[in-house]
């Protein structure tokens, strides 16, 4: 390719990151043009593996080259595993599906605009994708100022918050937080953003632009946008690129919008510039094109690689993190979870902290006898306690202590303190021994009564939610611990 500089397979070069073996074989089998050659890489792959010992990633794949050949497999011992396969990929995600249509019907129609970002976004664009793109989770992107009326409509349709913590303390968190997953009965998962794109690769002026861009699509009979097409393969490069390959078909949706046509180059540029994302679209492009075949301009690659090829040491750690996860050694483990963890430093998770979210940190009880409840005062174990609340307005101490019977596991204990909608405080304390046992807790922090409350609620949380908690390790490890409230006391600031 004229202009295209030699891309080396050797670290810190962008082909080091291509996928290699199986992954590379897989991948060429659901793009290649030649469909002699993407059948043979097919058929290849299924006689060197088994389809059931292989991992989502491969699954996720296969699903596309099954769509692709159907029957021209039908010769292959493993085609009837390969069609059951998918036809389990399809059904899980035409559920997800159907689980999430009234939602965002009812987002639309409470006034937010809805656009649909990764996987979904292919599907809007072409509902036949379905059967070889795999969406278990439906990415929604909103603008900020309909977060409020999009949780609202999760919340009221019963969805629960995948990080275990109350709606009520959620909803105080929404102006500061990039991503909220939700899920519902046994197949819904939707991932909702107020941002497209992460805090390492941040940009004001495209989080504006992208909707300008953003065209009209149908999901299911819903109304959406979808990202443009210089928009949805920077998302993928974004959202996948970086991520070591834990899925590949973010490779495919590249592939797909690229051969589509339409893509605006220069858009795309101005997005990898913008957003910092030169190595991970260099590697991307250039295994697409180089490798594989897909048509990207010279000039195009040309000036990824330019932009690239100046980003100094960052290029090594993204270098690292783009190799799949599959082809790392031990020193490379190491070296890009070192990567990694500086990547997430530059992360900015949340946006902003309205109110202070400090969380009250929980010590336990120092006296020589753990405190007893009076006899009448005794309760069985409760997942939640009401607190009745002083005749007064303005700022008041609280102390509480409670009693708890903690799993022998190292755990993480969540309660909040709640009144109504409104949140008030959230208290954690860690188990750190695996001794488990009886534990006395004590918590003390700073509320603000406006003179109407008349009770708070104090209530245990998971520290993880789960769809069912069917699972005695499970629920040991992460589930909502019953407590006994033995004491809360209000006192005034000093």
């Amino acid at each position: 390719m004229a202009g295209i500089r030699r891309i080396s397979r050797r670290f810190p070069d962008y082909g080091w990151s291509w996928p290699t073996g199986g992954l590379d074989q897989l991948l060429k089998a659901a793009l290649l043009a030649d469909e002699g050659a993407a059948a043979g890489c097919a058929l290849q792959w299924l006689s060197a593996n088994d389809i059931d010992l292989v991992s989502f990633r491969e699954h996720r794949l296969l699903a596309a080259i099954c769509d692709r050949f159907g029957r021209k497999l039908a010769g292959h011992s493993a085609y009837p595993r390969l069609v059951g396969l998918q036809k389990m990929l399809w059904t899980k995600s035409r559920m997800a599906m159907r689980e999430a249509e009234p939602t965002l019907q009812a987002m639309t129609d409470s006034g937010c605009l809805v656009m649909l970002i990764k996987g979904a976004s292919r599907i809007a664009l072409n509902a036949s994708a379905q059967r070889g793109r795999v969406a278990h989770d439906i990415d929604i992107l909103v603008r900020p100022q309909d977060m409020p009326a999009a949780f609202g409509v999760l919340r009221d349709g019963d969805w629960q918050i995948a990080t275990g913590v109350s709606p009520q303390y959620l909803r105080t968190r929404l102006a500061s937080l990039r991503s909220m997953n939700f899920f519902k009965g046994s197949y819904g998962d939707i991932d909702l953003h107020q941002l497209a794109y992460d805090g390492s690769q941040q940009s004001d002026e495209d989080d504006q632009a992208i909707w300008r861009r953003a065209a009209a699509a149908e999901f299911s009979g819903v109304g959406v946008l979808v990202p443009s097409p210089a928009d949805r393969v920077a998302l993928a490069i974004a959202h996948g690129g970086l991520d070591a390959h834990t899925h590949s078909d973010w490779l495919v949706d590249c592939a797909v919008a690229i051969r589509a046509g339409g893509v605006d180059w220069d858009v795309f540029l101005d997005v990898v510039a913008r957003r910092g994302l030169a190595v991970a679209a260099a590697v991307a492009l250039s295994y697409l094109a180089l490798d594989v075949g897909v048509t990207v301009p010279d000039k195009v690659l040309a000036r990824v690689l330019e932009m690239a090829d100046r980003t100094g040491l960052a290029r090594w750690s993204a270098v690292l993190q783009a190799k799949p996860r599959t082809d790392f050694g031990r020193l490379t483990w190491l070296s890009r979870g070192f990567a990694k963890q500086l990547r997430l430093r530059r992360k900015s998770g949340r946006l902003r902290q309205e109110p202070p979210a400090k969380a009250w940190r929980g010590r336990a009880w120092r006296g020589r006898q753990a405190p007893r409840e009076p006899l009448e005062g005794q309760s069985p174990l409760a997942f939640s306690q009401t607190i009745p609340c002083p005749a007064t307005a303005g700022e008041m101490m609280l102390d509480i202590t409670i009693r708890i019977s903690v799993p022998p596991v190292r755990r993480r204990i969540e309660m909040e303190i709640n009144v109504g909608d409104d949140h008030v405080a959230r208290l954690r304390a860690m188990a750190i021994s695996r001794s488990g046992g009886e534990r006395v807790l004590c918590f003390r922090g700073k509320v603000t009564f406006d003179g109407r409350q008349h009770a708070l609620t104090l209530e245990a949380r998971p520290s993880r939610q789960f769809r069912q908690w069917d699972d005695q390790a499970t629920v040991a490890a992460y589930g909502a611990l019953p407590f006994h409230l033995v004491s809360a006391i209000f006192s005034p600031l000093r």
